[in-house]
């Protein structure tokens, strides 16, 4: 899955799904020491009911753009 991350937003959540398929996400965490991308991760697994370990940044950990893989 295709994601579009704002870190630094007041609350984590989906804003909105593109025409493209991309998925825009407020992150409520700095972009920094990769505190964004660990609740982006901690999230994205309570969304999907997965573990932190079955949900992967393949691309774009130092991005607003991801590529993200989820695994069951």
């Amino acid at each position: 899955m295709r994601v579009k991350a704002r870190p630094a937003a007041s609350l984590t959540a989906i804003k909105e799904i593109r025409e493209d398929g991309t998925v825009k996400i407020d992150i409520a965490a700095p972009p920094i020491r990769g505190r964004a991308n660990q609740e982006l991760i901690k999230f994205l697994a309570k969304i999907f009911n997965l573990d932190k370990e079955n949900v992967i940044i393949i691309s774009g950990a130092a991005e607003r753009t991801k590529l993200i893989k989820l695994v069951k």
